[in-house]
């Protein structure tokens, strides 16, 4: 986590699956929209891997499409919107199809176009019943995504250093938020104030309606919990199938949210060392040395940022990539490389993982996944919260971890030129079928905490405990939450009351 944002992104998510797509499908089934021409589908011709670059080969069977949704749902009839959204149509022939079921990785940011394509390979049972549908959500990359500066400005704002946590610093932090919010309001202010969550659940809905499902099956995960949340709220006897992974509390304070994310950032980043010295480790002989070895090359980089061809890796860019790579435990062997590695003065793979984080391409391009959080963060909360709440928040996450301690969003939030709702914060999906809240342990994003209090928010739900590290656990590579999960949402069958899954 950084000063700027906690997004739960899918590198975590994509990490324990292949991102080369799947070969083409053999014997799709008919198209589920053949009835309705709200959706015109064709060839998918601009699909990216998180690096950016085109994915190698492409299925062939795959399709992107758009939907016009309101801009404003106040004025149904007025300016529209178009949402992206793609289909991995269902494998299993038309007579063993069950209907769509719609996919949101997280972020909120995420770019589900992109993200279903990477991670087509490990939803292969559930693709046999089911065509696959995800889309990237308003504000987000195709779907009139928010944009706030060009690439230059975003080098800017993504290096900044965090440390030492000083008034200086803290004045640079605040100056360059005001910056960035001020971008974002000259590029994007037609749409934001109106890309929150309450707003997506509609869309979805919509959806829902374009492909011909008298239901909505669903899988959220992470901020996608939220959001699938406040569809069961909003549309409780649409709800069909809904799965939600590694879900987040949605009535949590900003502070609240940012002191259990800097916890969780902190064991995960504590599990990481400790697996890392079982054997040899690049980064010392024993977690106590490995931890100072990491902390003594953040503090060089605030001082000398290292050069990594005609770039910089900063102390704040540093720290990102270390984020980013506790997302999974199946990345911890990287990040051990990437660590050793800065430590004899090549900061290129921990340069790869910051930018993996925050959607930065080789070019110089962004995505909008830095840009995206704020922007639907910042609307879904009335939270403005005052320049000592700010320094209060600082002051605790920091004696939790000097590593991932910050002041969360709150200092965008702050000067964010929006305005903010608390809507989304409140969720009960009664009268809705039954939903399967999926919760880790070793979640450093969205902590095991949260999981039980969406479930009880939600009536409806039953929560499934996995034990093993990493955020999320339906693509983590266990066979038992993939097992449980698939058994509902092909066969309907609930999980049983205290289910748990040991770690993969």
């Amino acid at each position: 986590m950084r000063r700027v944002t906690a997004a739960a992104l899918l590198l975590a998510a994509t990490a324990g699956c292949s991102t080369a797509p799947a070969e083409p499908a053999s014997g799709p089934s008919a198209d589920s929209t053949a009835a309705s021409d709200q959706i015109a589908w064709g060839p998918c011709t601009d699909i990216k891997r998180p690096d950016g670059e085109p994915p190698a080969r492409q299925d062939a069977s795959v399709r992107c499409g758009k939907l016009a949704v309101p801009l404003d749902y106040a004025k149904p009839d007025g300016e529209k919107l178009d949402l992206a959204l793609i289909k991995l149509p269902a494998t299993g022939g038309q007579s063993k199809r069950l209907g769509s079921v719609l996919f949101n990785f997280g972020g909120p940011g995420a770019s589900g176009v992109d993200t279903l394509d990477q991670a087509a390979k490990a939803l292969t049972a559930l693709r046999a019943r089911y065509d696959l549908i995800s889309f990237d959500p308003r504000g987000v990359e195709r779907s009139s995504g928010v944009r706030c500066g060009d690439g230059a400005e975003m080098d800017k704002f993504v290096a900044l250093d965090t440390l030492p946590p000083d008034d200086e610093t803290d004045r640079e932090v605040a100056a360059a938020n005001k910056r960035f919010a001020a971008l974002c309001q000259q590029n994007s202010g037609k749409i934001l104030p109106y890309v929150g969550t309450v707003n997506a659940a509609r869309d979805m809905d919509r959806m829902r309606d374009a492909l011909g499902d008298p239901k909505l099956n669903y899988v959220g995960m992470s901020y996608g919990t939220q959001l699938g949340g406040v569809y069961a709220t909003l549309f409780p006897k649409n709800v069909g199938r809904m799965v939600l992974d590694a879900p987040l509390d949605p009535t949590v304070t900003f502070e609240q949210r940012t002191l259990a994310q800097t916890r969780g950032f902190q064991k995960a980043y504590e599990s990481f060392l400790r697996a890392c010295v079982k054997e040899t480790c690049a980064l010392g002989k024993d977690q106590a040395t490995a931890n100072t070895n990491v902390e003594n090359l953040l503090n060089q980089l605030t001082a000398q940022p290292l050069k990594v061809g005609n770039r910089e890796l900063s102390q704040g860019l540093a720290s990102t990539g270390v984020a980013a790579a506790l997302y999974s435990e199946l990345t911890w062997p990287f990040l051990e490389e990437a660590l050793g590695a800065a430590l004899k003065g090549n900061g290129e793979a921990l340069l790869y993982l910051a930018d993996s984080y925050t959607g930065r391409s080789p070019d110089g391009s962004f995505s909008t996944q830095m840009t995206s959080f704020p922007a639907i963060t910042c609307v879904d909360t009335a939270e403005r919260p005052d320049e000592a709440t700010l320094r209060r928040t600082e002051q605790a996450a920091l004696k939790i971890s000097p590593l991932f301690g910050s002041e969360g969003s709150g200092g965008l939030c702050r000067v964010w030129p929006a305005k903010g709702s608390d809507e989304a914060r409140h969720v009960n999906a009664t009268g809705s079928a039954p939903i399967v809240v999926v919760g880790g342990k070793g979640d450093p994003a969205t902590p095991y905490e949260w999981a039980p209090k969406l479930t009880a928010q939600l009536k409806t739900a039953t929560l499934v405990t996995y034990e093993g590290e990493g955020h999320g656990a339906y693509l983590s590579g266990s066979k038992c939450v993939q097992g449980l999960v698939d058994a509902y949402l092909i066969d309907g069958k609930v999980p049983a009351k205290g289910a748990s899954c040991p770690a993969a």
